[in-house]
């Protein structure tokens, strides 16, 4: 898969991991027009990945660009002239990036090098899981600006760290350390610094990659399709992902490598 050049935004393939920056250093990564518009664009192509065992890509990596900032959040300058209707275009257009990215079939681990402020914060919700640095903090500060939360930080946030952490964090606009993220779940790992960081997120691409391919796509849907239903429903949605597993080559291909004490080479199907 080729990606032509960005405007706002890095690609680059580094073993199985796709690593994705965000480019604007001197703004802090925010989120302005043009990321949202490249990241459109990135993660529509990305939607045709495959989970065919020769696919190269395995996961991805989200970013941002200098020591400072994974995304410090929305373009505030542009918002400030942004009428009703505008605003919801903005929204729905963030809407669709953290949706597609929560769709594709691997996992993608947000590396949080810096500010993961607002916008940022809820673009780093839409990965599977987040790894930051000890410089890192995070926080949903809308309500000083006298806003709510627009990129699914209502939603997945309170999915990810309880209803209550979500509510704090929200009503105060509070901002909260790395130490603090780990403690409540925000985050899963931290990392000394940001080469520590990237090479954390690589290799646990690197470790899923060795996984058959349609299991973890498989289970990533499930997840997804599970989190917030009822016990009852969810016992549905995951039984109907297990036998899902077994009707692909890759289930036959690992419980044979197992039975004969071999490491399986899985196909992707």
């Amino acid at each position: 898969m080729e990606f032509a050049p960005y405007d706002t935004l890095l690609v680059e393939q580094d073993g199985a991991a796709l690593v994705v920056t965000v480019n604007r250093p001197d703004a802090m990564n925010a989120l302005a027009s043009t990321v949202v518009k490249d990241l459109l664009d990135l993660t529509g192509r990305l939607a045709g990945l495959g989970v065919d065992g020769n696919w190269p890509i395995r996961g991805i990596v989200l970013t941002g660009a200098g020591t400072k900032a994974f995304v410090a959040g929305a373009d505030i300058r542009e918002m400030n002239s942004m009428s009703p209707d505008a605003a919801e275009a903005y929204a729905r257009q963030m809407h669709a990036v953290t949706t597609r990215l929560e769709a594709l079939p691997v996992p993608v681990i947000a590396a949080v090098n810096g500010f993961a402020l607002g916008g940022g914060c809820e673009l780093a919700l839409a990965c599977d899981f987040i790894y930051a640095g000890v410089r890192a903090s995070f926080g949903q500060p809308e309500v000083n600006l006298g806003l709510v939360p627009g990129f699914g930080g209502s939603v997945r946030l309170q999915q990810r760290v309880g209803l209550g952490h979500a509510r704090e964090l929200i009503y105060t606009g509070r901002r909260i350390d790395a130490a603090e993220a780990l403690r409540i779940g925000l985050a899963n790992a931290l990392f000394d610094d940001t080469d520590a960081l990237l090479a954390g997120a690589k290799a646990t691409i690197q470790e899923i990659a060795a996984k058959a391919p349609t299991s973890v796509d498989n289970t990533k849907r499930a997840l997804n399709r599970i989190n917030g239903l009822p016990v009852a429903a969810g016992l549905e949605a995951e039984v109907e992902s297990f036998r899902k597993a077994f009707a692909t080559e890759d289930s036959v291909v690992g419980r044979r490598a197992f039975l004969a004490k071999e490491t399986p080479e899985f196909p992707g199907r």
